[in-house]
């Protein structure tokens, strides 16, 4: 263990910890009493704050330039000093500390020990000061520069804004690298970075705040409206609702210097113009402010959620990772053996490391490992190279890397992104536009939990399974005339216009995970119901027979193995857009066959005798309901979109190997299909 240690703790008690777990390891390594040393001081080295926000780079103008304007909270001799003065003093107060803080573990006098603690007060004093000066800075680049405000939440209508202050900033604890480690950021910044931060998004959690207030609420299966009720008896409690609105209040002033802020500009992506996403995830500013840290050539290994390397969020990331750093290892684990306890078995995170500066061709990746191990020996001969060109190839919008194991996975990602991505727009064929209708919590107002005669269904993604509309009964109902008004435009007004609710739609889950029996859940929706934000939908389309082939095609084995390459924990409609489907249309080959078996599976139910009608049954008595001949019709469906996309047996033998929990009876009856369509 060397003196070039640093590390940063919002948590005070987490610094000495630091140190012990530091001290473990020194003693754990050494096979001999006498091969343990003495730990060097590191009390400076290791200290508590806000890794994320504070000043990088000090502006030494700036801070010479606060002088007594803060009401007389700096000594006269500090702020007198300017501010290479004031480092050059930090500095050899801090060599000084070190150098007899070691010899004083040798029975030094006691007037060393009294001259260690005048060294350490004078060090906290100079830090303690600065600090007032450094905030006053941040705070100008929060009001000033950036013109983010303080938001004091309201129980209801908007929050009321008023002028950040200084106690604002400094109840953030920010920590400012620039003055702590200005000699190693001044030399460009770290060697080496080493971390395992927060995976949480960052916004308030009613859940987890009203837990410490009623044994009634807990985190994940309380209904919403049920939730709801309970806080309204929880705020009638003076104290209680204020801590509540204090606590929703220190979010917003933060959450904006993340999206806005110069040191987080690759946080948001921007497609085609449009920023996309409004969630802060603490793992990506982590993983930015260890890019801001290092100097070129310095190297990082971080623990972070598999969403680093698939989700549309971590696009801007990526670009940086691949175009502007060196990509020198990604590691992904399965906590199926519960590596990280209190974390779902079926949650991915990866072990990414990096080289800062230059740009990536290709790198080493292994997936869904389970044995911490593994990594003694990463990369080795079972690793994929992945290379940035097919990373490109595959997913040109979102950059997201799929799990390609082995040399049949490229094959088959090879053969199948020769068809045109279900996101692009095509001439003289069908197109695809997906939406979402209504949100579970922000238009929970609008939910019902007992039916009334003018109310329709809203629709939930646990309420449906593949080619089946009605898995479950629905939780909620809505009000039609609420509903259509909730869904017009400001100013709007309804003149009986269509909507699409009022059509036929695909409907597929949002909550999707690679490590389910299927990732892709879709179906098509009946006319007349609405839908929350957990299932996404399509637009009305001009011929319902488009409708049942997309529907079978995204259901199909060949397509779910392509779209679970990507998928953590949402399969998002951008995922969709950036799948390969063949466009194909009445008159080209495998069409009509498809279409016809969907529509058995499909039109089971009298609302859908329309669409049985369109599609060339005479109503939903020609759907199939017995289970044993629906097996049948999908193993049929699996068999005939193999062969469309060109796979060969083997092939799609491959591909259903990485179904695991999909029963053998099941893949055998689409094998046996796809040699009845080879003949």
């Amino acid at each position: 263990i060397s003196d070039n240690l640093y590390g940063v703790d919002i948590m005070p008690e987490a610094v000495e910890i630091a140190k012990l777990r530091l001290f473990l390891a020194l003693v754990s390594a050494a096979h001999d009493v006498s091969e343990l040393e003495p730990l060097p001081n590191i009390d400076f080295n290791i200290m508590a704050g806000n890794s994320l926000i504070g000043l990088i780079r000090v502006d030494e103008t700036g801070f010479d330039s606060v002088g007594n304007s803060l009401q007389g909270n700096l000594l006269q001799t500090l702020a007198a000093n300017n501010y290479k003065a004031i480092l050059a003093d930090k500095n050899k107060s801090v060599d000084l500390y070190k150098k007899h803080a070691f010899e004083s573990g040798e029975q030094v006098a006691g007037s060393q020990e009294s001259r260690l603690l005048m060294l350490r007060s004078h060090i906290e004093q100079l830090n303690r000061e600065s600090q007032d000066k450094l905030n006053k800075l941040l705070l100008d680049e929060f009001s000033q520069r950036l013109g983010i405000k303080y938001e004091q939440v309201q129980l209801a209508g908007k929050p009321k804004k008023r002028v950040l202050t200084i106690d604002d900033i400094a109840q953030l604890q920010p920590f400012h690298w620039g003055y702590h480690f200005d000699r190693i950021l001044e030399r460009g910044g770290f060697d080496a970075i080493i971390t395992n931060p927060p995976w949480e998004t960052f916004q308030p959690d009613a859940k987890e705040f009203f837990l410490e207030y009623s044994e009634t609420v807990s985190k994940k299966k309380m209904d919403i409206k049920d939730f709801e009720a309970e806080l309204e008896g929880i705020l009638a409690d003076e104290i209680i609702k204020q801590e509540w609105l204090k606590y929703k209040s220190e979010f917003a002033h933060q959450r904006e210097f993340f999206r806005f802020a110069d040191q987080y500009k690759n946080q948001v992506p921007i497609i085609n113009g449009k920023r996309h996403g409004k969630d802060v995830n603490l793992y990506k500013l982590f993983l930015e402010q260890c890019v801001n840290l290092l100097h070129s050539g310095g190297e990082c290994g971080i623990v972070i959620p598999s969403g680093i390397y698939t989700d549309l969020g971590a696009k801007k990331l990526r670009e940086i990772l691949f175009d502007q750093n060196q990509v020198t290892g990604l590691f992904c684990f399965e906590n199926r053996h519960l590596i990280f306890e209190g974390v779902h078995r079926s949650f991915k995170f990866v072990v990414l490391t990096f080289e800062k500066g230059g740009k990536t061709k290709d790198f080493p990746a292994q997936f869904m490992r389970h044995d911490v191990q593994e990594l003694q020996h990463f990369p080795d001969e079972n690793s994929s190279l992945i290379s940035v060109a097919l990373v490109k190839k595959l997913s040109p919008d979102s950059l997201s890397v799929m799990e390609l194991k082995n040399k049949v996975d490229f094959q088959i990602a090879e053969k199948m992104v020769k068809f045109p991505l279900l996101g692009e727009k095509l001439n003289s064929k069908w197109n695809l536009e997906l939406h979402r209708e209504f949100n579970m919590t922000d238009d929970a107002f609008l939910f019902h939990k007992n039916q009334t005669p003018d109310m329709l269904a809203l629709y939930e993604g646990k309420m449906i399974h593949q080619f089946t509309h009605l898995h479950t009964e629905p939780r909620y109902w809505v009000d039609e005339k609420e509903s259509r008004k909730a869904l017009l435009r400001k100013g709007k007004n309804d003149n009986g216009q269509k909507f699409d609710y009022q059509s036929y739609r695909l409907g597929f889950r949002d909550i999707a995970r690679n490590t389910d029996i299927r990732t892709m859940i879709c179906t098509v929706l009946p006319p007349n119901c609405f839908a929350g934000n957990t299932l996404s939908l399509s637009q009305q389309l001009t011929k319902q027979d488009d409708l049942l082939f997309i529907c079978s095609v995204l259901n199909s084995f060949a397509c779910d193995y392509l779209i679970r390459q990507k998928v953590t924990a949402h399969c998002s409609m951008f995922y969709i857009y950036q799948t390969p489907v063949p466009r194909s249309q009445i008159g080209d080959k495998y069409f009509t066959d498809i279409v016809q078996r969907a529509a058995k599976l499909i039109c089971t139910a009298p609302e859908f005798d329309e669409l049985a009608r369109e599609v060339g049954l005479n109503s939903h008595r020609e759907g199939v309901t017995d289970e044993t001949q629906r097996a049948q019709l999908r193993a049929e469906l699996d068999g005939i979109i193999a062969h469309l996309y060109g796979l060969t047996e083997t092939e799609f033998a491959y591909i259903l190997t990485t179904f695991p929990i999909v029963p053998e009876a099941v893949k055998q009856a689409a094998l046996a299909a796809y040699r009845t369509f080879a003949a």
